[in-house]
């Protein structure tokens, strides 16, 4: 049994999403806050807090002030933000201050389900129509194909497949159990990514990979090789 927390302060839309987190994960407990300050005491006081739905909207915290509060009050509570902002600095900036995803408030019941059932599993979860989108204006760590495919021939094989499970939105757990090694490798294979790929954090590398075709580049690896 998973115990989620809702924090929004719209009634209306917490009870929806209650009712749709009752009908496809039974069994679940819920709890709701209708702002920062309430979601932040009742996570305090529940242990077994498994996820806590943040929407960015709260009277007592201002864009992702709310996030960061969270993050610094309860580095240990999962966080994935439930919004109706869908702009894409947003999500990534949200991701890098430690979110473990990002679901729109227009996502449909299906998939919003299936985004709570994967970030539960222990993966991290990105809205992929939104993700595709190209950014409005360059972005610092965009690469020309050509220096990409530099930075990305730098990399083992090996570490060109966690690096496209990174891309999936893999955690590394999961990333140990699907290549069978062992999560401190995996670890160590993270640090030598983003250092060989120039990026500091998991998120920048992941939008590098969203720019290579990395099946293919493995694909063209393993042939060579026989």
């Amino acid at each position: 049994m998973h115990t989620l927390l809702i924090a929004d302060d719209h009634p209306l839309f917490r009870d929806a999403i209650a009712a749709v987190i009752e009908a496809g994960l039974p069994g679940s407990r819920l709890l709701q806050a209708g702002s920062l300050a309430g979601a932040l005491r009742q996570a305090e006081a529940c242990e077994a807090l498994d996820l806590l739905l943040l929407d960015l909207g709260l009277p007592d915290a201002e864009g992702l002030s709310g996030l960061q509060a969270l993050r610094e009050a309860l580095p240990w509570l999962p966080v994935i933000i439930v919004s109706a902002e869908q702009e894409r600095h947003t999500i990534l900036e949200a991701i890098d201050l430690g979110a473990v995803g990002y679901i729109p408030k227009s996502t449909p019941r299906e998939a919003l389900l299936a985004a709570l059932t994967r970030i539960l599993d222990g993966q991290v979860y990105l809205p992929p129509d939104i993700m595709r989108r190209p950014p409005a204006r360059p972005a610092p760590e965009a690469a020309p194909d050509d220096a990409l495919a530099a930075r990305l021939g730098k990399l083992t094989d090996k570490q060109l497949e966690v690096l496209a499970c990174l891309a999936r939105g893999a955690s590394n757990k999961i990333i140990a159990r699907e290549l069978e090694i062992a999560e401190t490798t995996v670890k160590t294979h993270v640090s030598a990514i983003l250092r060989k790929l120039g990026v500091a954090s998991r998120m920048q590398a992941i939008v590098l990979a969203g720019q290579a075709d990395l099946a293919t580049l493995l694909a063209r690896r393993r042939d060579a090789a026989h």
